[in-house]
């Protein structure tokens, strides 16, 4: 397989090759041009280094003819011995041009240390005259040694002006090279980089084309690429996972069919199982309330006798009317309501009752007979089995999306073991505990008709407290509108 990090690496190694040799020649030149200017100023810098020594000498000799000193004396031996380097150095720099000139100019600094010295001598001699004449002496061959290094300055300037327009002429002929040498590389590169990208993209297209008909539902378009690198290896295998997902979805939409019947019977079976749950909540509350009833009427015939009845009555017109429905969860709040007074009336102040309701939950629908059943198993399990009693607190709140119900009270608690039998055990038809059946029917029927188990919560602990929690969706129950208003 030609792979395409190949390909990039056999372009770009050769590339780096041109780019290096064209930076390596070009950079010959350039020193080779830059050393041969510094030649030229070495040149300079030497004879005017001559100039420079002997000027120094003539400040040390008349430091020392103002200050006479040992220090200033070694001075001037240290300027004299810096003049004969100097000369030494520019003995060097000999030519056919410059050789007569350069002869006399050596001659000419030979006399002036030789001048040099004999002043010392006639000074240290106390010979005023002499050593005056000396140190003017001095001076004038100091003022030829300039004058005659400038005159080989120029000799050196004429001998080297034909060099000086080569370097210039190199140079420019060197920038045109590079310029032509950027832009036949810069379009090398334009071009293959115009072939490579093509070679990539074409086959990329296709890729894109293809899976654009695999998106419509096209499973029969063919894709075929005849490059021999990672494209090619991806475009066979799309092209198996075409096949694929061709067999594949001729098997799902085979199976669609049996899944959509079995989804239907499994709804129509969901339905069934919420008419029958509702259809169970069982008349033993109503024969406990009539004797409760009953004798309150015989002990007392006072008004509060005919609310209990009104209650009653209101909770039977409730059960036989409305078993099939929704309702808003404002009726479930009056129905909780009365029950609660029919069992303050038999519990007496062993029952105390709280409740708060957020008003935007009115309106929210729900099943049937939800409440009350909780409420009956708080009651009855929780509060009358205390001889001080207790106090039941029922808090339904506005939750954004959703109404939560707490429904709390102070009682006996019970263990994670009933708790687990009452959340998830399966109603049985041979169950007749009046208050188990009810909770586990109101249990399976959210479930049924929301669709999930979180709907309804529990937490207890013996001896004191038991907490349920309801989480009411705002919107119907999904896939069991079995509880609609119909």
């Amino acid at each position: 397989m030609n792979k395409i990090q190949n390909k990039i690496w056999t372009v770009s190694t050769i590339v780096l090759v041109i780019m290096s040799a064209i930076w390596i020649t070009l950079t010959y030149y350039h020193n080779k041009s830059l050393n041969q200017y510094n030649d030229i100023l070495q040149r300079y810098l030497s004879m005017n280094e001559v100039t420079d020594a002997s000027q120094q000498v003539i400040n040390d000799l008349n430091d020392y003819m103002l200050h006479p000193s040992l220090d200033n004396l070694e001075q001037i031996e240290l300027s004299k011995r810096e003049v004969q380097q100097a000369k030494n150095n520019v003995n060097h720099l000999r030519n056919e041009i410059n050789d007569f000139t350069l002869t006399n100019y050596i001659h000419l600094i030979d006399s002036f240390i030789e001048t040099t010295n004999r002043f010392i001598i006639f000074y240290e001699e106390n010979e005023v005259e002499e050593s005056a004449r000396e140190f003017a002496e001095a001076t004038s061959i100091s003022n030829h040694i300039s004058d005659m290094t400038l005159t080989l300055i120029d000799k050196e300037l004429e001998t080297y002006d034909q060099f000086y327009l080569g370097i210039m002429e190199q140079s420019r002929d060197l920038r045109e090279l590079g310029i032509w040498l950027l832009i036949l590389i810069a379009f090398s590169l334009l071009v293959f980089s115009y072939l490579f990208s093509r070679s990539i993209t074409k086959p990329v297209l296709q890729l894109t084309k293809a899976a654009n008909e695999l998106s419509k539902g096209r499973f029969d378009v063919q894709v075929k690429i005849d490059t021999k690198d990672e494209i090619a290896f991806l475009a066979n295998t799309f092209d198996h996972m075409r096949k694929n997902i061709n067999k594949l979805f001729q098997e799902t939409k085979q199976k669609a069919k049996l899944e959509q019947e079995l989804q239907h019977n499994r709804i129509l079976l969901q339905e069934s199982q919420f008419r029958s749950l509702q259809s169970q909540i069982n008349p033993h509350f109503l024969f406990n309330t009539l004797n409760t009833l009953s004798k309150k009427a015989y002990l007392e015939g006072s008004h509060e006798t005919s609310d209990l009845l009104v209650n009653v009555a209101g909770l039977l017109r409730y059960n036989l009317k409305q078993m099939d429905r929704t309702v808003p969860l404002e009726e479930e709040v009056i129905v909780l309501k009365q029950y609660m007074e029919i069992q303050k009336a038999r519990l007496t102040d062993r029952l105390h009752f709280h409740l708060v309701v957020d008003k935007e939950c009115l309106a929210v629908p729900i099943p049937t007979l939800i409440l009350q059943p909780l409420i009956e198993n708080a009651v009855i399990h929780g509060i009358e089995p205390k001889e001080e009693g207790g106090a039941i607190w029922v808090r339904i709140k506005d939750y954004r999306e959703q109404v939560k119900i707490e429904i709390e009270d102070n009682g006996m608690g019970m263990e994670a073991e009933k708790m687990e039998q009452l959340l998830n055990s399966k109603l049985k038809s041979g169950d007749s505990t009046s208050t188990g059946i009810g909770f586990r029917n109101v249990v399976e029927r959210l479930r049924l008709y929301y669709g999930f188990d979180e709907v309804i919560k529990m937490e207890s602990i013996v001896g004191s407290f038991t907490k349920i929690v309801l989480h009411i969706p705002k919107q119907n129950g999904g896939s069991n509108d079995a509880g609609t208003n119909r």
